[in-house]
């Protein structure tokens, strides 16, 4: 279990559930947080949770934030050169990557020449850069936990297991919300429509990028350099009532799934706590309610993210 904190994007989606897991979480501090231009709400933050370190994307942001909480003792940054010294500050064990895309490549190198853990829940960051980030996790002996539903289920799955005894992982997707367009309707759709995600409240690119398939490209490319696996080691299923969050295959045709009400709330506890588990007050899951699980192929002409990924994947460089 953590005990100090740094989390990059403690605005966004995973940033705030982020952050509720560790209002539950007495021993847990927050040493930095990190914003894009946000100010209102990273006053709050600041006011609540007492960083040693604010950074704001913007220096009229920084500005503005050192403004509203001159009170505070809290030092206020901004650039990319706060974000690397926010996942970089030595209080800090942890390092939470919520921000969004290639901007958080540079600061999760830097948290990783520190030796710190990693709660990835960027997932840009493995995608291009997933050979040289695993060398150096190996090197400075860093950790990387990972922070979204099928990534942390396999995780979850793998515990007590060897890595030789694996077969396959089996990635799910909920198929989003035009799971049963066809080509046609898809012409027609707009970004309102696909931000209608019909089980997760995520953030509006993860929504976006999960309407198309695209976030579970993304996620393919992450589980080989996550669980160092071939890419013929990788499925998908469309599960459309995101219960299970994934599984893995093992060699003597056992499967083993992680199931769970669809709450991010669970991973990021989890790669905050591991390796043991707290008592949460998350809903769960009922099976007097929940009576059927139904899967099916993903349809890659229709959503041809997902295969320009995998091929990519199977290209491997700079793809």
């Amino acid at each position: 279990m953590v005990n100090c904190v740094s989390i990059l994007g403690s605005t966004g989606s995973i940033g705030r559930q982020s952050l509720d897991i560790i209002s539950r979480l007495p021993s847990v501090k927050v040493a930095a947080l990190t914003a894009g231009t946000s100010v209102e709400r990273m006053a709050q933050q600041c006011r609540e949770f007492r960083p040693e370190l604010a950074v704001m994307a913007t220096q009229e942001a920084a500005q503005q934030l050192a403004q509203e909480i001159k009170d505070l003792p809290v030092r206020v940054s901004w650039g990319e050169e706060g974000l690397i010294e926010a996942a970089t500050v030595p209080s800090a064990d942890c390092v939470i990557t919520a921000v969004v895309g290639m901007l958080g490549l540079k600061p999760t190198l830097a948290a990783i020449r520190k030796g710190k853990r990693i709660g990835l829940a960027n997932k840009e960051t493995l995608v291009v850069a997933g050979d040289l980030i695993t060398r150096l996790v190996q090197e400075y002996h860093a950790a990387i936990l990972p922070v979204d539903s099928e990534h942390g289920a396999i995780f979850q799955c793998l515990v007590g297991e060897h890595d030789q005894e694996v077969e396959k992982i089996i990635l799910t997707a909920s198929g989003g919300p035009f799971r049963n367009y066809s080509l046609d309707q898809l012409r027609h759709v707009k970004a309102a429509d696909a931000l209608k995600h019909p089980t997760w409240k995520m953030g509006a690119k993860i929504t976006i990028d999960s309407a198309s398939l695209m976030n579970k490209g993304f996620e393919v490319i992450e589980a080989k350099w996550l669980f160092g696996l071939r890419p013929d080691q990788i499925d998908v299923v469309i599960h459309p009532q995101s219960i299970i969050h994934s599984m893995v295959q093992f060699r003597d045709s056992s499967i083993k799934a992680q199931m769970g009400l669809p709450d991010m709330r669970l991973p990021i506890q989890y790669a905050l706590t591991y390796p043991t588990r707290v008592q949460a007050s998350f809903e769960r899951l009922d099976f007097a309610k929940c009576t059927s699980l139904t899967f099916e192929q993903p349809d890659t002409t229709r959503f041809r993210n997902l295969a320009l990924a995998v091929d990519a994947l199977n290209k491997g460089g700079n793809m």
